[in-house]
């Protein structure tokens, strides 16, 4: 069984147990953890979780990361400034933030999400560098209603949880779902 099978494995016994409803945001934030050589296979698969999640009799509504980057800057006033000096990106990567919190709060919104659905988010790797995974899901676990899924190709080990096994590690308080070991 390939890692990401025994990941899709977990994750659907981790779905179709019985959720708490009176839990706070940050109690309802999973994270699938997987090794980042396995993003293409993750992928390929997405749509298996969400078979997993739709048999458990929740709804599925998921957001990809992946070009929000560059659809964000693209559309920025000053985005030929930031392509001739990169430097000058700093300034407004917390506008970035606020993007990311809009666009994802407006999947939320268009997918018409309640208590009993779950939203996915995927093409994490693709933050490291701009903003740290955490800072985001602490501003968009409030908005989801359900369940935050957390597609997270690094580690978790003792509660801490390194994104493409960089060194800014942080401690979360997220349920971790890993391929290593079956639940």
């Amino acid at each position: 069984m390939s890692r990401i099978d025994l990941l899709l494995q977990n994750y659907s016994k981790h779905v179709r147990t019985p959720w708490q409803t009176d839990a706070a945001a940050m109690q309802r934030v999973w994270f699938c953890i997987y090794d980042p050589h396995d993003e293409l296979n993750l992928r390929a698969k997405l749509g298996e979780f969400e078979l997993a999640t739709l048999q458990s009799s929740k709804k599925w509504a998921q957001y990809d990361l992946t070009d929000s980057f560059a659809e964000w800057l693209a559309g920025h006033k000053y985005a030929e400034k930031y392509f001739k000096n990169p430097s000058l990106l700093n300034t407004v990567l917390p506008d970035y933030k606020s993007y990311l919190v809009n666009t994802i709060s407006q999947c939320i919104e268009a997918s018409h999400a309640d208590g009993n659905t779950v939203l996915a988010l995927y093409g994490v790797g693709s933050l490291f560098g701009f903003i740290k995974v955490k800072e985001l899901v602490e501003k968009v676990a409030p908005l989801v209603p359900g369940r935050l899924v957390v597609f997270f190709p690094g580690t978790h080990e003792n509660n801490t949880y390194r994104l493409l096994d960089g060194y800014d590690g942080w401690g979360y308080l997220a349920v971790p779902i890993t391929s290593d070991k079956e639940l």
